[in-house]
């Protein structure tokens, strides 16, 4: 049984949104100027975006696997919440950004999520 069971299950759901997002927006990458071309400032977001679901997925599945903490520690739930928090805001981050440049100053948003869930995890790991 993993120990932070949510956040593997969260984690392979975020691979799987990252395979079908993947999937839908790849039918268009042949196209030379899709998104304004393959060095866009859109086309780079959109694949960041992309990108980022399998990546945070995977880490939300290893720390779901990760003995530590301790599932009743403060730390792991806090850890916890944050990888999630920063499995899902930065991918949205990514798409907002590349549908409205503004949207860029968010970025702290999952940046803050995650930097703080490394710490949670790193403070609840073993001593």
């Amino acid at each position: 049984m993993a120990a932070h069971s949510f956040n593997w299950t969260f984690g392979w759901l975020l691979i799987l949104s990252a395979f079908l997002t993947g999937a839908g927006i790849g039918i268009f990458f042949e196209r030379d100027d899709f998104l304004g071309g393959y060095g866009s400032f859109r086309r780079r977001l959109l694949r960041l975006g992309h990108i980022s679901l399998a990546a945070l997925g995977m880490l939300n599945v290893l720390y779901g696997l990760s003995p530590w903490p301790v599932s009743a520690d403060w730390h792991a739930s806090a850890a916890g919440l944050g990888f999630i928090l920063g499995g899902v805001s930065m991918p949205l981050v990514c798409f907002l950004t590349a549908w409205k440049k503004s949207f860029r100053h968010l970025f702290f948003v999952p940046v803050t999520c995650l930097v703080l869930a490394v710490i949670w995890t790193l403070q609840g790991g073993p001593s």
